[in-house]
């Protein structure tokens, strides 16, 4: 938006990209990775008709300001969504998002129905996924990633701690924030999602939150084997 560089102007769709958000399916139970400021759009574009669960990253924008497109599935589905988070997380979102959780009637609309639900650093099963909480370093914050069987996504990420590090070993696939060529003090950049990817050793690697410089096929080509940048609406089968 507002830009007219030559990726964000690309014919290739893959270079034409909403927030970084994933749906993490398995015997039709579906977990909702953020919800993106894009949920709407990225719902209506794949087919998205029920959402069992949210697990949430953090609390920034836009990762959290989907939130009232929940209200969709609550009401077609008859539900409500258990959202998951830590407790930072969960607190920043009542605040931010107060008219859902204040108690009070609503005013010329509905309101999602949610339950909110605090993780801490021990594994709990979703479906029949494993979900492990790892804390990650964005910034001055200590956010989520989600190890979910063995794969794991991780996101807005400038830094690994050894505890954390323990937990995405033996993965058969990892999803990794890379926002840019050059270093960045909240995310990591390309150089520095590489050396973690190396470090962890996952049979897979997809890079996410990346932003306009990344051209797909220029990129994509000098990446090694294991490696490939997302895409909005990549699929995985696992």
């Amino acid at each position: 938006m507002c830009c007219e560089c030559a990726v964000c102007q690309s014919d290739d769709p893959r270079n034409n990209r909403l927030r970084s958000s994933i749906m993490v399916e398995n015997e039709g139970y579906q977990i909702l990775i953020d919800t993106s400021t894009d949920l709407r759009q990225q719902c209506l574009r794949h087919r998205i008709t029920h959402i069992d669960s949210v697990l949430y990253s953090h609390h920034h924008a836009d990762h959290v300001h989907g939130i009232d497109e929940l209200r969709c599935f609550n009401f077609f589905n008859k539900t409500v969504t258990p959202c998951y988070g830590n407790e930072m997380t969960l607190s920043a979102i009542k605040k931010n998002f107060s008219y859902i959780f204040n108690g009070s009637q609503p005013q010329g609309g509905g309101i999602p129905q949610i339950e909110m639900v605090t993780v801490n650093s021990e594994p709990f099963t979703l479906g029949k996924i494993k979900i492990t909480p790892v804390d990650i370093r964005h910034g001055n914050l200590t956010i989520l990633g989600y190890r979910l069987n063995d794969s794991a996504y991780i996101t807005d990420c400038s830094g690994i701690p050894d505890a954390s590090r323990k937990k995405l070993l033996d993965l058969d696939l990892l999803i990794l924030n890379a926002l840019g060529f050059k270093p960045h003090p909240t995310h990591f950049c390309l150089d520095q999602a590489l050396a973690a990817i190396a470090d962890l050793k996952p049979k897979q690697a997809i890079l996410t939150h990346i932003n306009h410089n990344f051209d797909h096929e220029k990129v994509s080509a000098e990446l090694p084997e294991n490696v490939e940048l997302a895409y909005d609406g990549m699929t995985v089968d696992l």
